[in-house]
């Protein structure tokens, strides 16, 4: 099993699209959704590959010294593999090396799985926002610092 971890530009929206379908079925983002998160000042994405096939994805933004997951996902079919894991690691060194000191992320209360995920990469709860679900879920929103890459 070979996880690998590559950048998407604007021109992976499609595969974007998919694999944020894939792994949120109920409330899929388009293709041209993904298009125009991606040509935000500071947005980026990366993806997951598992054994060459397309696995996950994560797409963050920076704004000044902070960082913030806007989405993150595994395909059904590869969960359970260390992949949200990978690509968690991954998206806190890209932030850190485009200079971000803190790396931000919002989850639903429910989400018992990611909470785990996010609580093994470092992160811990640093507000609230009730309700903010359409299913009436608060939102955690959870933080952790990041490490400046190492100069030398």
């Amino acid at each position: 099993m070979s996880i690998a971890i590559a950048p998407a530009g604007p021109d992976a929206a499609a595969l974007l699209a998919a694999l944020h379908q894939a792994a949120f079925p109920a409330d899929p983002w388009s293709e041209p959704a993904m298009a125009r998160l991606l040509a935000m000042p500071g947005a980026f994405a990366l993806i997951a590959t598992l054994d060459g096939e397309p696995a996950g994805f994560v797409l963050a933004r920076i704004a000044a010294d902070e960082a913030e997951i806007v989405t993150l996902g595994v395909a059904p079919a590869h969960t359970r593999r260390g992949i949200g894991r990978h690509l968690l690691a991954a998206i806190a060194a890209e932030a850190a090396k485009r200079g971000a000191a803190r790396l931000f992320l919002e989850v639903a209360e429910a989400n018992q799985a990611a909470r785990r995920l996010y609580a093994a990469g470092g992160f811990r709860e640093a507000g609230r926002r009730r309700r903010y679900y359409p299913d009436g879920d608060d939102a955690v929103v959870l933080a952790r610092p990041l490490t400046p890459p190492s100069s030398g």
